[in-house]
């Protein structure tokens, strides 16, 4: 199917009719073992840990989505992100964003530092800086893109260039744009990465994480990691999963329209001191985005003005936006970076970047948008 449209292969990739029943929904293989023919002999799976029809069927599909030839499935997004640390070893270097998810950013400092793994981080929207930095121990080149909170715009192609000259890897999560509006491998990057949490399922009902390649050498080590490891999805979730998938096309147009609105209503609005948005002129890799991506996706984050405290007030003030970690779903949630999902950054860390008190992120779910600027409006009224 590698000439079909995006929308045709989350659809149909991977997800033929069931052999045995015609079931045109791929089932769920709720089993822990496989019985074999003979000793050794099996019809293609022997347990579920190793692999899982159920998966199998997500993994393919999430693959061809991002124009890769591999796929692996974990049971979280920082189990997919664990997988992919497995491949370095005691004194090697990272060079990763300096606007990192907090959950990414903790893994490297509070864990692998403690296997004489070090890491740098950079202003990555300027390629330069990048380069600067390589040492001869370098290995890895970790950036988001957008990023997280801060919706920075990395320039993948040009990373992937620097990284392929020294013979470093370069790893994108993908996350906030989903494979709909960035394919970061026809880019130049080596491995992508997914919490398939947010858009991928897009129903804020499953936890998951996913690994693609095109590099065979990269599938086979971390194929090995995902069995030998076993932070696995059951098939429940492969199955949850999946169905999001299927819905995934218009569910990101509808992000992406909503997201549009919000941001320009809100950068006119006198009680915001600041909005970030790649769709909006005014974001400072607003063309690099263009393109880089086919849409802007759905997260927009801005600032308060009156500081923390205002920022505390408007989001108890909201009524259809829910308080809550996480994103992508059809919901609309909204959060507060320096007190939850990056709170785990030390502040002088924090807001040297520019997560600071008064700063918010929304993650904008496909209700009606005059609903959801009103209840914008109506919260930023009463602060």
């Amino acid at each position: 199917m590698k000439n079909y449209g995006f929308a045709t292969k989350a659809i149909h990739v991977g997800q033929e009719p069931d052999p045995t029943t015609g079931a045109v929904t791929v089932p769920i293989y709720q089993t822990s073992t496989f019985a074999q023919e003979e000793p050794g002999k099996h019809r293609g799976y022997e347990y579920s840990r190793t692999g899982n029809p159920t998966r199998t069927a997500l993994e393919k599909c999430l693959a061809a989505l991002e124009e890769g030839k591999y796929c692996l499935t974990f049971a979280s997004g920082m189990a997919a992100i664990s997988a992919i640390t497995t491949m370095l070893k005691s004194g090697d270097h990272v060079i990763a964003c300096d606007d990192l998810y907090g959950g990414t950013r903790r893994l490297f400092e509070k864990i692998l530092r403690n296997y004489s793994i070090s890491f740098s981080y950079v202003d990555a929207t300027t390629t330069k800086n990048v380069e600067a930095i390589i040492k001869s121990n370098t290995k890895m080149i970790w950036i988001e893109t957008p990023t997280n909170p801060l919706l920075k715009i990395i320039d993948i192609k040009g990373i992937s260039s620097i990284a392929k000259k020294h013979r470093i890897l370069t790893v994108v999560d993908n996350t906030f744009a989903s494979p709909y509006f960035q394919k970061p491998l026809l880019l130049g990057a080596d491995i992508v990465i997914h919490s398939t949490t947010k858009y991928i399922s897009g129903h804020s009902d499953v936890v998951g994480g996913a690994v693609i390649t095109s590099n065979k050498e990269i599938y086979e080590r971390l194929k090995f990691v995902q069995n030998a490891v076993g932070a696995i999805p059951s098939p429940f979730d492969s199955w949850l999963v999946l169905r999001g998938v299927r819905t995934l096309a218009i569910r990101m147009e509808k992000h992406w329209e909503n997201a549009q609105k919000i941001s320009e209503f809100l950068e006119e609005h006198p009680k915001i001191e600041k909005v970030i948005y790649p769709g909006l002129k005014s974001h400072p890799q607003h063309r690099l985005a263009r393109k880089q991506m086919t849409g802007f996706s759905g997260i927009v984050s801005f600032e308060i003005k009156k500081g923390k405290k205002a920022a505390k007030q408007f989001l108890k003030n909201l009524k259809l936006f829910k308080l809550a970690e996480s994103l992508g779903g059809v919901e609309s949630l909204i959060e507060h970076p320096a007190l939850m999902t990056h709170a785990s950054i030390p502040k002088k860390d924090r807001e040297k970047i520019g997560i600071t008190g008064n700063l918010v992120r929304a993650s904008i779910g496909i209700e009606d948008s005059k609903d959801l600027m009103q209840d914008l409006d109506n919260a930023l009224t009463k602060i």
